[in-house]
């Protein structure tokens, strides 16, 4: 049995975010709220088999504590999606999956990700490709969406007839982004529609949940085996607690905000840029007062030097004693 189907459902999965869920973000949300299953931040196959993959094969590192985890790829090119699925099995990933639903311009302008829903045989070259290379050692899924401008008929049903192991379903259009309700009706219709064709593929449904209470609902109502979660860590990092909801301190947070400067400066150096740290300082300075401007100065840090104080500081101030 592959990862898929061997975790509890309804299953929690935390979503590939880009320039989110490194190693580092991975290892904070572990240790507050653990989901059942990780996913990397997306990366380019294609990248990856080129002379500048060293700019890019970090998206790739993991300790032992982030299993179980998938590595989310995308690009254009079938054979790089096969060499780079070899890869990531020797690496110990515990699945690949194909990212067939980023919305983003820069993306989609070059026929990639949520693209592909208008090119389904490019899709299903791409599908196979990943199959070939992960060889059955370790299981191929997709995430996509419901539709490129307009909800599509087609799009699901093609895809559920790729052998996938799991399909991970954002309920919206790629016209629609983040902007329009979540068509939950549709992640549901996917499936009975798997159901009517006796298939074992796991579907995750994906789109505004905000905590693992919310999650379990949501999987219940529309009978899917399991829930991603993505923006829902910024505004808490314990979501993916299934028990009574954790409400942190200041201080604690305060605690996390510097064990996560701390791991991102021993884990990257000066490899990655600073400013990438410092959309996650939203998530740890709120809730006294003060926070406004106290955001202000950290977000203004041009590195960890700057901030430790800070939080030295705030901690003092606002802690909890």
């Amino acid at each position: 049995m592959n990862i898929w189907q061997k975790l509890k459902k309804p299953i929690l999965a935390l979503a590939p975010m880009e320039d989110v869920t490194d190693t580092v973000f991975r290892r904070i949300v572990s240790a507050c709220a653990r989901p059942d299953v990780f996913f990397t931040e997306f990366t380019n196959v294609d990248g990856m088999q080129s002379a500048g993959r060293d700019a890019i094969n970090h998206r790739f590192s993991f300790t032992k504590e982030e299993h179980p985890i998938v590595a989310q790829v995308w690009g254009m090119k079938p054979e790089n999606y096969e060499k780079t699925a070899r890869e990531l099995v020797e690496m110990g990933f515990d699945g690949v999956d194909i990212n067939m639903g980023c919305p983003v311009g820069a993306v989609i302008g070059h026929g990639a990700c949520a693209a592909l829903i208008n090119t389904p045989s490019l899709a299903k070259e791409i599908i196979l490709a990943t199959q070939k290379g992960a060889g059955g050692r370790i299981p191929v899924s997709v995430k996509t969406r419901i539709g490129y401008k307009n909800i599509s008929e087609d799009w699901i049903p093609f895809l559920l007839e790729q052998n996938l192991d799991a399909l991970t379903i954002h309920g919206r259009t790629a016209a629609e982004m983040s902007k329009a309700p979540v068509h939950w009706d549709q992640i549901q219709k996917a499936v009975q529609m798997r159901d009517a064709m006796k298939l074992s593929t796991v579907i995750i449904g994906n789109g505004d949940v905000k905590n693992a209470h919310e999650a379990l609902e949501k999987a219940k109502e529309y009978q899917v085996d399991g829930i991603m979660m993505g923006r829902a860590v910024f505004e808490d990092l314990w979501a993916f607690e299934r028990g009574s909801k954790h409400e942190p301190t200041v201080g604690e947070h305060l605690a996390i905000m510097k064990k996560h400067v701390e791991l991102y400066e021993k884990t990257w150096g000066t490899k990655q840029h600073f400013p990438i740290l410092r959309k996650f300082f939203k998530i740890y300075v709120k809730g006294f007062e003060g926070a406004s401007e106290w955001r202000e100065k950290v977000m203004a840090t041009k590195s960890a030097a700057e901030v430790y104080p800070m939080i030295d500081e705030m901690m003092v101030k606002y802690g909890d004693g």
